[in-house]
């Protein structure tokens, strides 16, 4: 792997980490299995890069961006806590919604953003080539939000929000509200996520109706892989296995993707993340029989 493509997985990885904290948020912090970040993804992507072609700061149009994520999750969480509409299903009706939603925010499927001012070209000095500062950047971003998220959810609100997750029937005879809980766990769940869409439409140069697909299954395998890579109870430890996870993803799925011996293309990138999310799903039990046999064997 050369190191321009070494640098490119890094990116990548480190703009789906954002990704990565928001599913950990819904899935392990609220135990909600919320499918409308891929919905969210995409519609960050297509806020951001429709405010900017527009002539729109690209700050302000990225805080646009991840307002509208939140509003989604928001919404998810309403849909399941006002309308008693299943979780899974709430997620899926509202992923669904925003596929067209999307494509009338962006007026056709893609938005191009190749001659116009992104927050990486204002925020980078030029010292380095582009891409190495845009990691370097992106390190200092993810850093930050990591730092808050730990702090917020040693917060009161934010042991309230873990109580939800854990055991809500105990959570409300403690007095917690858990219906807002949950709609503001899954705002700041699809906020962060409707925030690496608009970050990766800047980076990568426009907005596609479908750079969504698969969004989850990258969420999920951070999570998953970080877990494996670094155990922890610790909320943390948590967040910082989580963005470990999405980076390795990342560096896989680019190892896979460059290893000419095995003759993978591009086209093959979503044959590529389910068949590495089966195998560290699966990795767990095989760990788990094997010891058992060696302890027979012994």
């Amino acid at each position: 792997m050369t190191l321009y493509s070494f640098m490119g997985a890094l990116e990548i990885g480190l703009i789906f980490s954002l990704v990565a904290l928001g599913v950990l948020i819904s899935f392990r912090i609220l135990n909600f299995p919320d499918l409308t970040v891929d919905g969210t993804f995409p519609l960050g992507g297509a806020v951001a890069a429709t405010l900017i072609a527009s002539g729109s700061d690209p700050f302000t149009a990225t805080l646009v961006a991840t307002a509208a994520g939140a509003f989604a999750g928001m919404l998810t969480g309403w849909f399941n806590v006002r309308l008693r509409i299943m979780d899974l299903l709430a997620g899926i009706l509202l992923m669904t919604a925003l596929y067209s939603i999307n494509l009338r925010i962006m007026g056709k499927p893609n938005v191009p953003l190749i001659f116009e001012p992104t927050v990486f070209s204002v925020l980078l000095p030029g010292v380095l080539p582009d891409y190495i500062e845009k990691p370097l950047l992106l390190v200092v971003v993810v850093l930050v939000i990591k730092f808050a998220l730990d702090w917020f959810f040693s917060s009161e609100t934010g042991l309230a929000m873990r109580a939800t997750g854990a055991n809500p029937r105990m959570a409300r005879a403690q007095g917690v509200a858990t219906g807002r809980a949950k709609l503001a766990g899954l705002a700041l769940s699809n906020a962060l996520v409707s925030l690496a869409g608009a970050l990766f439409a800047q980076s990568q140069g426009g907005s596609d109706i479908s750079m969504g697909i698969g969004t989850i299954v990258i969420g999920l395998a951070a999570v998953i892989i970080g877990e494996s890579v670094l155990p922890a109870r610790r909320l943390i430890w948590m967040t910082l296995a989580v963005i470990i996870g999405a980076v390795l993803y990342r560096f896989f799925i680019a190892l896979a993707l460059n290893s000419e011996f095995i003759g993978l293309k591009s086209q093959d990138l979503n044959l590529v993340a389910s068949l590495l999310v089966t195998f560290v799903l699966v990795l767990p039990i095989l760990k788990r029989n094997l010891r058992l046999r060696g302890r027979q064997g012994g």
